[in-house]
């Protein structure tokens, strides 16, 4: 099957009941970008062809109904995105651990996986019945583990828990696709193209996912959000978000960058007929390189108090600790019982609940060598200096 922009958004209008809206209209040369590097590179298996195919199709009909949902509802619109608190760091530094402890506290908006992947409502609901796409997202958990169980000793899959709002930034088709497949002419895209739109657009779809909280009554202050993504572009990330307060989560390249190439590979596998541990490995160490030293770059010129910094061995150890940190950072009270909620939390979900993460780093084509060199930098600034 070759990927087919014109009847990918036929069929989504199909599905749609006949909308035509998808809203700006600047998400097409991401998507013929996209579709292009599938089409040429991607080395899809006949299932991935299948997912990847449902998946876009599905996010292209997600444009159509939001935008009828703004149509119905101008209200939507006078949302107000103040101030987003956003976890970013390399993948595998605690960034997750991090958004679903601090997501016990009712005064902040978490961004819950089954939202993230089934953002509009599949029609109106009494008052107190439970949303049927959270069902929906349990039985893609499921499908995705049961097709690879490796999956669940690299991340914490939960429809029903917090979760990156990247798969939002998908919408626009600037995302992190290259995660999925091996298509390093789309990593160049994204490398080259200004990335405003697609943020500009997450906006608006937070105003939208944010209105639906409050419909079913949940009223808070802030969105804790997090993805290791905006690494790749921290600049547009504030450009769109100028009240933004980061917290950014350290952990060594030489733990991270191979468990990352890992989780990437068992990725490929849900999606390519013959991927390459070793391309896998060496892609994201790039892709991430870059990215640590774009967001030094930034952090070098911005204005101070922007930027927490927080080490994945305290989150580990001293979670609490660094919660009560993160709290001074933003000037907020750390009441005893969202303490409690806290750590009834981290007592039901420890990480020897889960399956151990095994790999070798060169089966990634991968050396401890080439990891320093790539991250100098970045272990000089933050790694080092707190090894000592």
């Amino acid at each position: 099957m070759t990927f087919d922009m014109d009847t990918l958004m036929a069929e989504a209008r199909r599905r749609a009941g006949g909308l035509a809206d998808f809203g700006d209209e600047r998400f097409r040369p991401a998507l013929i970008a996209l579709l292009k590097a599938l089409n040429e590179e991607g080395g899809l298996s006949e299932l991935g062809v299948q997912l990847m195919s449902e998946h876009i199709s599905r996010l292209l009909h997600n444009r159509l109904l939001m935008e009828d949902y703004y149509a119905r509802h101008p209200e939507i619109e006078a949302e107000e995105i103040c101030g987003p608190i956003v976890i970013i760091g390399l993948p595998r530094t605690g960034t997750t651990l991090l958004q679903r402890i601090l997501s016990c506290d009712p005064r902040f908006y978490p961004m819950l996986w089954w939202e993230t992947r089934f953002p509009v409502p599949l029609g109106p609901s009494d008052s107190g019945e439970a949303d049927p796409r959270v069902e929906m997202a349990k039985a893609e958990v499921k499908m995705m583990v049961d097709a690879n169980p490796t999956l669940l000793s690299i991340h914490p899959f939960d429809a029903t828990a917090a979760d990156e709002e990247g798969i939002l930034l998908e919408h626009s088709f600037q995302s992190f696709f290259d995660a999925y497949v091996d298509i390093p002419s789309y990593t160049q895209w994204m490398w080259d193209h200004d990335q405003t739109p697609a943020y500009e657009y997450l906006e608006r779809m937070l105003k939208f996912v944010q209105w639906q909280k409050r419909q079913r009554g949940e009223a808070a202050s802030d969105w804790v959000l997090k993805a290791p993504h905006h690494l790749r572009q921290i600049d547009v990330l504030f450009k769109v978000f100028p009240g933004t307060r980061v917290i950014q989560t350290h952990r060594d390249p030489l733990q991270t960058i191979p468990s990352i190439a890992s989780f990437t590979d068992n990725l490929w596998k849900l999606y390519m007929a013959d991927p390459d541990p070793a391309r896998a490995g060496r892609q994201w160490s790039d892709i991430w390189a870059r990215g640590t030293k774009e967001t030094m770059r930034y952090r070098d010129h911005c204005a101070p108090g922007r930027f927490l910094d927080v080490w994945f061995a305290d989150t580990l150890t001293q979670p609490l600790e660094v919660v009560r940190a993160i709290y001074d950072f933003l000037g907020v009270s750390f009441p005893a019982d969202t303490k409690d909620r806290m750590q009834a939390f981290l007592d039901a979900n420890s990480r020897e609940k889960r399956p151990l993460h095994e790999y070798a780093i060169e089966h990634f084509g991968l050396s401890e060598a080439q990891i320093k060199q790539d991250f100098a930098e970045y272990r000089e600034r933050y790694i080092l200096p707190h090894m000592s």
